[in-house]
């Protein structure tokens, strides 16, 4: 059974762009999350990413639902320990590597390891970086870290490179959930000139204009949350601009 990562790795070779879309489980359930799933359907996304920085509904219950419903493979997104769940098909081991707060860093993760050892999950070692979008995001707030100056490209990029040399294998730069602004494209192009690994990029996109100058900035995967909450109907949009 080929892994997440070897179809990233896979699609990236092959010079396709992913996209992924983001259901904070707090925000999409019952019938939103029944009309949520049949968009998926729809849009066909490459992966659905579950997590939120303060969640209080059942991953649990989520993923069976999503997987009654369709094929699209559930990637954890979790924003502490008590989101994880071995039912998903993989977990982002998150480390926020922009911050210099330790629960973040290793602490949330030390906490979880042993459930995640034990349910046998395809585990993806994930820089995640926060980037300044305008506003306090939900991530900035909730993890107590200052989110990396949109104007210090450097920093950025020395960040982005300090990760892929502590072994993670993928990098995320966020804006936060609901940014005024996404990452600038001078960061995504900088920071994909300067690493191997793929790169994920989320946060404040709400228009296919905003997706496409992200993927034309380096982007190898596109995640889509906050937008879609009051307009679900964009993934169909979003999900046939990213895969033509």
């Amino acid at each position: 059974m080929k892994t997440i990562y070897s179809h990233i790795q896979s699609a990236i070779t092959s010079h396709k762009k992913l996209f992924a879309v983001l259901i904070d489980p707090d925000k999409c359930v019952d019938k939103h999350l029944t009309h949520f799933i049949a968009l998926a359907q729809q849009a066909q996304p490459d992966f659905i990413f579950i997590g939120g920085s303060l969640t209080n509904q059942s991953t649990d219950k989520m993923i069976e639902k999503i997987k009654k419903s369709c094929t699209i493979p559930v990637v954890l997104f979790p924003g502490s320990a008590s989101q994880f769940s071995p039912k998903a098909d993989a977990l982002l081991f998150l480390s926020l590597i922009s911050g210099r707060n330790p629960d973040f860093l290793i602490g949330q993760h030390v906490v979880s390891a042993p459930f995640i050892k034990k349910s046998g999950i395809e585990t993806i070692s994930t820089g995640y970086m926060l980037i300044e979008s305008g506003s306090t995001t939900s991530v900035e707030y909730m993890s107590n870290t200052r989110a990396i100056p949109r104007q210090k490209t450097g920093i950025a990029v020395a960040t982005a490179i300090a990760g892929e040399l502590l072994g993670n294998k993928l990098i995320y730069l966020e804006a936060g959930s609901g940014a005024t602004q996404p990452v600038p494209t001078q960061i995504i192009e900088a920071v994909k000139q300067h690493i191997s690994v793929p790169l994920i990029v989320g946060g404040g996109l709400r228009t296919c204009n905003d997706i496409e100058q992200a993927l034309q900035a380096g982007a190898d995967i596109i995640v889509v949350g906050n937008i879609l909450e009051k307009n679900p109907e964009l993934m169909v949009e979003f999900g046939k601009m990213i895969k033509t």
